[in-house]
Order: structure tokens, then C-alpha cells, then sequence
């Protein structure tokens, strides 16, 4: 099985060495890349010019539109699928293993993030903008409406699959491609992102991690998560911190 999988990256960084890795320099257009190895997002088709708002997916675009695999996937520079033990490096699924699991399965996943104490409609709210979310129910309405019950469904669970990481066999991969920019390209028209900060302004990046979830539940396909293999310290006490003090000083807030 012929297996493409880009690892995104914006900078110069470690690569596994497998031929099933290709490094892909993202919001390419007027940057110099890394190494003569990588890929570019801004050759062929591409929508280079769009990554400081839909983020790692300008090389997922890239990957759709100029590239003829078997199975295709999107991991990043900082965090890989893989195993629970060994060394950081070691711990990353190699082309052979990935090979193995795309034998039994159609779509191969990072395991689910658990926030518990809120559902994913009230953790993005308090995180972004409950605008972002309303407006992309809009669209699904209008577009998708196969998809609204499922869209409600997922916003109402506390848990779900995030970094928009995957591998997928060609033709699961080809439809979800298809639906999802369908989707993203029509809120870009819609949403006024002009006085958001510059992390609210990666919104097309985050609605797509919502969006994953969504488009799965309505088909019907084998699926296999793996844990994720973080590159760098996560900093948890931090993020914790911040996660609580979105919901409670954000709720206490709004009830002034």
C-alpha cells in the first residue's frame, strides 16, 4: 500500500527519516525552505496564501489536490501518532507499523481529548467565538443538512478527536476532503474574522477538528485511534489553568 503522509511544519525542525513521512513546509509563499527533502504547499494546487487562518490544512489541501496514494495523512512537526512507550522518537509509528493498521482499518486517528467538565460547544465558546460555531451550523443546514442532527450530537459530547491528524485510506480521504473545504470555504465568505486576534483567526483550523467527528458519525468505516506523541513538553499544569480559568472566570463574566 502506497502511503503519503505530511508531516507540517512552518520552520525548520526534526524529521523522522521513513519514506513515508514527507515534510511540508506550510504557508510556504515567500519562505525559503528548510531542506531540498521537503514539499512545499504553495506548488500545484494549493491554498498557501490561506495558512495563517486554516493552519496545518493548506498542506492538507496540498496533499488532495496534487498527490496519488493508497492512504494519506497529516501529522505535525510536534505531535505524531504512535505507541504509549520507549523513547520520544521511537514512540512514532513507522511506515511499516501504519501499513499494518491501514490492513484492518479505513481511518486511523489520535486518540480522543476528554474535557469532562465542559461539552465541546462550551469549550470552544469559552476558548474562540460561539459565533464561528452558529455560523457553520448555519452552513451544514443549507448544504448538509444530513449532517445537522450529528453536528448537534457532537457539540453536546465532552470529548473528541483533535489536531486534525489522521490516516486515511484514498477513498474515505477524498470524501471528507471534499465535504470538509466545501464547508470551511463557504464560512470563510461568511465570517467576519477582521477584529479577531491572530489565534481566533485560525478558526477555519480549529472548526475543522469539530468538523472530523461530524463527517465520521455518518459513515460507515473502521476505525483505529493511537496515542499522540508530543515532541515538545505540554506544559499541563499550565493548560489546565487556563482551561479552568476560561470556564469560570469566562461564565462569572458573563453574568455581571
Amino acid at each position: 500500500m502506497n502511503i503519503i503522509i505530511i508531516v507540517a511544519a512552518h520552520k525548520a525542525y526534526w524529521m523522522p527519516d521513513d519514506a513515508v513521512y514527507l515534510p511540508i513546509l506550510v504557508g510556504a509563499a515567500g519562505k525559503e525552505t528548510p531542506d531540498t527533502t521537503w514539499q512545499r504547499d504553495d506548488a500545484g494546487k494549493s491554498i498557501s496564501e490561506k495558512n495563517s487562518t486554516f493552519c496545518e490544512l493548506t498542506g492538507h489541501y496540498w496533499l488532495w489536490k496534487n498527490v496519488q496514494a493508497d492512504a494519506y495523512g497529516l501529522c505535525h512537526y510536534r505531535r505524531y501518532l504512535g505507541r504509549h512507550f520507549g523513547k520520544k522518537r521511537a514512540r512514532i509509528l513507522s511506515g511499516e507499523q501504519i501499513g499494518l493498521f491501514m490492513r484492518n482499518c479505513d481511518v486511523l486517528l489520535p486518540k480522543k481529548r476528554h474535557y469532562w467538565i465542559e461539552t465541546n460547544r462550551s469549550q470552544y465558546a469559552h476558548a474562540h467565538h460561539a459565533e464561528d460555531l452558529a455560523l457553520t451550523r448555519q452552513i451544514l443546514s443549507e448544504s448538509h443538512p444530513d449532517y445537522l442532527s450529528a453536528w448537534d450530537l457532537e457539540m453536546n459530547r465532552r470529548s473528541g478527536h483533535r489536531f486534525n491528524m489522521f490516516v486515511m485510506r484514498k477513498e474515505p480521504f477524498h470524501a471528507y476532503s471534499a465535504w470538509l473545504f466545501d464547508i470551511l470555504f463557504e464560512l470563510e465568505k461568511r465570517l467576519d474574522i477582521s477584529a479577531y486576534s491572530p489565534k481566533d483567526r485560525r478558526v477555519f483550523g480549529y472548526m475543522s477538528e469539530r468538523l472530523l467527528d461530524v463527517w465520521l458519525s455518518q459513515q460507515v468505516l473502521r476505525v483505529r485511534e493511537c496515542p499522540v506523541v508530543y515532541m515538545e513538553s505540554q506544559q499541563w499544569p499550565y493548560k489546565v489553568m487556563a482551561f479552568l480559568k476560561r470556564k469560570f472566570i469566562h461564565n462569572s463574566s458573563q453574568t455581571l
